[in-house]
């Protein structure tokens, strides 16, 4: 009687209804912290001696430890509106978190543990996050859903390489697996922002949305998977020519700049949450392009990365998540105080962090400093406005 009494309070207590709730909150603190470590090391200071060692650490961390959390807060709480099931809720939900903080904890302080230990329990949250997603999917028979499946085991896939790398000491393994998981999650954000970018953006102007065209959307779209398919070969070790990539690269950028043109961005100069939703979009095509231009040897390829990151993932989040909270909390939704700001911020930091440091690389020292500073302010307003919503009940009054 106890136990069911406790799951039953489980399932009640407000941030562990739906998994927007604990990984929104959790992820963007997490962010802010690895951050502030991470501009530590860049003084000087060793704040942590984690697994790895903090370089790893860094690309690891903000890859699989915060981007993941969020897409799998924004999936898990997204299949139920899609299916109209109950999603993950109560004590699983609140079990797939600790699993998640789990890793974040074990990896900064390893307590010397071995590292397939370490790399098993972190390892174990995407693949279990694309079951219960799955599970949903199938019995709603929503197959158009099902591709965000694959998508969250390659990443898996993409993790479980970086932890191998550290393990063996090849760098190769390491290099190739972050960069999947960059694509890989930049892949979703074509996906998830192609459905919510346009219907956001007609249903604040009272306009009606632009009608897709069907070859666009497969060219935007599938050229974004042929990329993660290279990539994933590339990680294997099979031989692709730098070359290809970069072309299909570039055909990706060029289907998704005519994409997003089409949906009135400029539209969107008056709403924050639009067009921040809009400019960051914009930056997945600016941090392809820079990073076809990288395969030829003019900068590094992590200038690139980095546009895609911070504004095209990173932004993007920090934008949905601002919406969704408000709406899937029962809030009339609207842009709080200073979350343009944020967002602004977070454009600044790309910018300087990705074709600015291209251009200008000997103002390294400033661009790093800038782009973290800039970052952690943008999250702390996030929190600031949306913790105490993210773990109390709807206003509404409803479940969710």
């Amino acid at each position: 009687m106890k136990s069911a009494t406790a799951v039953s309070g489980l399932t009640h207590l407000p941030v562990a209804r739906l998994a927007f709730r604990p990984f929104f909150l959790l992820a963007s603190l997490f962010s802010v912290l690895a951050l502030v470590v991470w501009f530590a090391f860049w003084h000087g200071d060793i704040l942590l001696r984690p697994h790895g060692g903090l370089m790893w650490w860094h690309q690891h961390e903000m890859i699989f430890g915060f981007a993941a959390a969020i897409v799998v807060g924004f999936l898990l709480t997204a299949v139920q509106n899609w299916t109209g099931q109950r999603s993950l809720h109560g004590a699983p939900l609140l079990g797939l978190v600790l699993l998640w903080l789990a890793a974040r904890v074990l990896l900064a302080y390893p307590l010397g543990l071995p590292a397939w230990l370490l790399m098993l329990i972190d390892v174990a949250f995407l693949p279990l996050a694309a079951l219960a997603m799955a599970r949903l999917v199938i019995r709603a028979k929503l197959w158009r859903n099902l591709l965000f499946v694959p998508l969250l085991l390659l990443m898996a896939v993409a993790n479980l390489a970086m932890h191998l790398g550290i393990m063996r000491g090849e760098l190769p393994l390491i290099r190739e697996g972050g960069y999947l998981g960059v694509l890989l999650i930049a892949t979703l954000m074509v996906l998830l922002g192609g459905r919510v970018i346009p219907f956001f953006t007609s249903l604040k102007l009272g306009r009606p949305k632009p009608t897709a065209i069907a070859m666009l959307e497969k060219l935007a779209v599938g050229a974004m998977l042929a990329v993660v398919l290279i990539q994933l070969l590339i990680l294997l070790g099979v031989g692709v020519s730098a070359a290809l990539l970069g072309w299909v690269m570039l055909i990706a950028a060029a289907a998704n700049a005519v994409r997003l043109a089409r949906w009135e961005g400029l539209r969107t100069l008056h709403e924050p949450l639009l067009w921040g939703l809009h400019l960051s979009y914009a930056f997945i095509p600016l941090g392809l392009v820079m990073w076809a231009i990288a395969l030829t040897g003019a900068f590094r390829v992590e200038l690139a990365l980095h546009a895609l990151s911070i504004g095209g993932i990173a932004a993007m989040m920090l934008a949905m998540m601002s919406r969704v909270a408000l709406g899937h909390t029962g809030r009339t939704i609207r842009t709080l105080p200073g979350i343009g700001v944020g967002l602004a911020l977070m454009f600044a930091g790309a910018l300087l962090r990705s074709p600015v440091l291209a251009m200008f690389p000997q103002i390294t020292h400033w661009t790093y400093n800038l782009s973290i500073l800039f970052w952690c302010i943008a999250y702390l307003i996030f929190l600031f406005h949306y913790a105490v919503p993210l773990v109390t009940a709807r206003v509404d009054g409803k479940d969710g």
